[in-house]
């Protein structure tokens, strides 16, 4: 998404064997937030789900009033699930998956804090001893958003958590029920529109010279 960006990879989670997902503690977690932001990282991706935990929301409060974008997966835990964190904090954009037809992932958490959705089923994605893998779930979803994150940063990169979000939303391609909805967010993650809404923004409005008549 992002080809001169540079990745900071911190292991916030010990293995937990091939095909498992890792375990952590919200101390690694932490750890990790406050080395990757003494480290001059401008989006964090958090392709991982659980409960609130009132630390980690401090720690996510004071990364974002650095001026750190913050991405997180919503969760797969299914549609009756409660929020999960840290996707449902404030601070961050939270990222839902979709299909290769554009629906909904069936396990995607849902709620009012999606923000913006991205492609997540069977995605072909990178996987340890130079090998790929098929991916799914919202995990892969949220690290394409932050891509797109710092493809914007690239090109202004004075760009606040703020703005950054605001040109996701704008930009981003409609699905499910009209408008913003708790399914898919503001709709498909774009990349090409959220660049060109920061052009459109610099330039400003634009005065009608069309004719009269």
């Amino acid at each position: 998404m992002a080809p001169a960006a540079r990745i900071l990879a911190i292991r916030a989670f010990a293995s937990a064997g091939k095909g498992d997902e890792g375990e952590s503690t919200s101390l690694a977690v932490l750890k990790s937030i406050d080395w990757a932001v003494s480290n001059g990282a401008r989006v964090i991706n958090m392709s991982f789900a659980g409960p609130r935990d009132p630390e980690f929301a401090l720690a996510l409060a004071a990364a974002a009033k650095k001026g750190v974008v913050l991405v997180a997966a919503a969760g797969n835990a299914g549609p009756k699930s409660a929020p999960l964190y840290p996707a449902a904090d404030p601070n961050v954009i939270a990222v839902t998956a979709t299909d290769p037809e554009d629906k909904l992932f069936v396990h995607s958490s849902r709620g009012r804090h999606i923000a913006v959705a991205a492609p997540g089923v069977d995605i072909l994605a990178p996987a340890p001893s130079d090998t790929y893998q098929i991916m799914t779930g919202t995990s892969v979803a949220a690290a394409q958003v932050s891509g797109i994150v710092a493809l914007l940063l690239e090109a202004k990169p004075g760009l606040a958590p703020q703005a950054v979000r605001k040109a996701l939303l704008s930009s981003a391609r409609d699905l499910g029920p009209k408008g913003r909805d708790d399914q898919f967010g503001a709709g498909l993650a774009d990349a090409y529109g959220a660049l060109q809404s920061l052009t459109a923004s610099a330039r400003g409005p634009v005065a009608d010279v069309s004719p009269t008549r």
